[in-house]
């Protein structure tokens, strides 16, 4: 499986700020010579550090001027990567409720509607459930919503999605967690969200919104939730995102089914 990825962001630096980019694929990912991450800022390329975070995303950080920054990133990635590992931590850090995936207060709605359920029963029934009770509704979300207003709401777009799933797995004692991604087959094209779930001791890909293949999926941020994926996070002044466009694709497109067990690779 080969997939080639891109994103661009066209910045307006109100104040000088610093950047966090979250953009460029999860390391695991063989990429060789092809990843190309640039910033620049009136014609000029900045310097751009990269670190890692606690939950092994690959972070960029940037230093802008006031004016207009222009970011670029590209990445051919053969084959898959390699299966994530699973820590002790993780079963303990995954299972906690976090800000948008508040498994304690929507624990009744778990247990009343999947109770007795496991492995790959539970997470197609979790999935077909997310899937049914809520409608995909560009911009009828804010960036502040969880999981529990999501439900009440009963619409949503893929990070809503995400997190009520992961919510809802948390609350039946299912290590889960928020995947930003690219996703090859995505229409109309953006950054898309989906749920990992650990099953078997192994991380397997819930998206309630089935729409794109979990099997070519490329992996970008990990997290907790929303909270720890974020495509751009800035500090200290004020940037506005004025255009972005994302591209994802696959040499051959596969066919997904809810019932698979699917691991993000």
């Amino acid at each position: 499986m080969n997939r080639t990825v891109s994103a661009s962001l066209h910045l307006e630096a109100i104040a000088p700020a610093q950047c966090v980019l979250s953009v460029a694929v999860a390391e695991g990912n063989d990429v060789g010579s092809s990843e190309r991450l640039t910033v620049t800022q009136a014609g000029r390329p900045l310097p751009v550090t990269e670190l890692r975070d606690q939950h092994g995303t690959r972070l960029h950080l940037v230093d802008v001027g006031i004016g207009r920054v222009d970011v670029e990133y590209h990445a051919s990635v053969a084959g898959q990567s390699a299966r994530s590992d699973v820590r002790d931590i993780d079963r303990i850090r995954y299972l906690r409720p976090s800000r948008y995936s508040e498994s304690d207060a929507i624990l009744p709605t778990a247990r009343g509607e999947f109770f007795g359920l496991e492995g790959v029963d539970l997470l197609a029934g979790v999935s077909s459930w997310v899937g049914q009770k809520l409608q995909y509704v560009p911009g009828s979300s804010l960036p502040t919503d969880g999981a529990l207003r999501t439900v009440l709401a009963r619409q949503g777009v893929c990070r809503d999605y995400a997190h009520l799933v992961v919510a809802l797995l948390r609350a039946l004692d299912v290590p889960a967690r928020l995947v930003s991604v690219y996703a090859p087959g995505l229409d109309p094209m953006d950054f898309h969200a989906v749920a990992e779930a650990l099953i078997d001791n192994v991380w397997r890909v819930v998206d309630a919104t089935i729409l794109a293949p979990r099997q070519s999926l490329v992996r970008l941020a990990t997290g907790r939730d929303a909270a720890d994926t974020a495509f751009l996070t800035t500090i200290g002044g004020m940037v506005h995102l004025h255009e972005m466009t994302v591209t994802a694709a696959v040499d051959v497109l596969p066919r997904d089914n809810v019932r698979e067990l699917v691991e993000l690779r």
